[in-house]
């Protein structure tokens, strides 16, 4: 059953269980948040997306309010105007303010929300944290929890997308943290290096670590490929700046994975740009390779295979090629090389 609410007096319908956060944006409301994503579990944690609800006392999170029947809402009075403003301001309190040498400026959420409700960054003389920068050794994570604003984006990410739950937060009040495993290193949490915390995270305190000072967000090109590595399909973002891929972001509506990718397939890029690439065909002569044309080193392909006929030759598919690409080897395989000795690497 349709639920019937108003919206900044306007009528909306939301279907049952939907959050407030949910039926706003649906309805074209925008309602700022940091510890929200629409792919992982609300907690309420950075509370930027209160609303004022009729009949109820005090501002309330939008993003683990249900919708009911009759109830009335209104996402931007003086009121919440104010109060997102002072959690901005709190936040900032205990944020490094280098915004113009940051890795994450332009695509940080912290400073469009920030931007948005045009927060100054005020003299604070209280506590600060001071943790470690890019403290820990793996080679695919830059962090600096310096920050962190304890949206738990990271855990959840680790825990619902990857299934892994390599971090979670220590200690209480000011000294809360972000920790991997008992406070030890990534790796030895258990961490398999895909990137989803690096993904989800909302500023800059966990970055991709070869893509640093490479180029910000706004500065690339994003062309959607698909991975090559084998035959799940997954789909991501390449990132392009000056005809060079820069880094793999995920793509939140790739059909596959959504903003799923694993080591290889978010990091294993930099072979398209390494020197020892091979670009030319490499054919042995006098027991030396030397580089070759297409069309030699087809012909003497053809040449090799034209003595091979039924149990000399066997034939390895490859789950890096197309499913059109697999059908035409196996019939080459079957039809030409007169053999039913054909595999696929992917066939587990």
């Amino acid at each position: 059953m349709p639920v019937n609410l108003t919206i900044n007096g306007k009528a909306v319908q939301a279907r049952a269980g939907q959050s407030v956060l949910e039926a706003a944006r649906a309805s074209g409301v925008h309602i700022p948040t940091l510890c929200h994503h629409a792919d992982l579990s609300p907690v309420g944690a950075c509370r930027l997306c209160v609303v004022e609800v009729e009949k109820m006392r005090g501002l309330v999170a939008a993003c683990t309010l249900p919708v009911s029947e009759g109830m009335v809402v209104q996402t931007h009075t003086p009121k919440v105007i104010d109060e997102r403003k002072f959690i901005l301001e709190m936040l900032l309190t205990d944020h490094p303010n280098d915004c113009m040498t940051c890795q994450a400026d332009g695509g940080c959420e912290l400073q469009d929300a920030v931007y948005e409700y045009q927060v100054k960054w005020s003299e604070h003389k209280g506590k600060r944290h001071s943790y470690p920068i890019d403290g820990d050794p793996n080679p695919f994570i830059f962090t600096n929890f310096n920050k962190c604003i304890l949206c738990t984006r990271c855990v959840r990410a680790c825990a619902e997308i990857q299934g892994r739950n390599v971090w979670g937060v220590a200690n209480r009040g000011f000294n809360d943290k972000i920790v991997a495993g008992a406070d030890v290193t990534m790796l030895e949490a258990g961490c398999e290096s895909c990137g989803a915390c690096a993904a989800y995270c909302p500023t800059g305190a966990l970055l991709d670590k070869p893509s640093r000072g490479k180029g910000r967000e706004y500065q690339m090109k994003k062309v959607t490929t698909t991975c090559t590595y084998c035959g799940v399909g997954c789909q991501f973002d390449l990132n392009v700046r000056n005809g060079q891929v820069i880094k793999v972001t995920s793509n939140r509506n790739a059909a596959v994975n959504g903003m799923a990718l694993c080591v290889k397939g978010r990091y294993g890029h930099e072979f398209i740009h390494h020197k020892d690439r091979l670009t030319k065909p490499l054919i042995k002569k006098d027991g030396t390779f030397v580089e070759a044309t297409w069309d030699e080193a087809l012909n003497l392909i053809a040449e090799k295979l034209g003595g091979c006929k039924g149990d000399q030759f066997a034939f390895l598919a490859s789950a890096k090629a197309t499913n059109e690409e697999n059908y035409i080897f196996q019939k080459f395989t079957r039809t030409v090389m007169r053999t039913n000795s054909v595999d696929h690497c992917a066939r587990l």
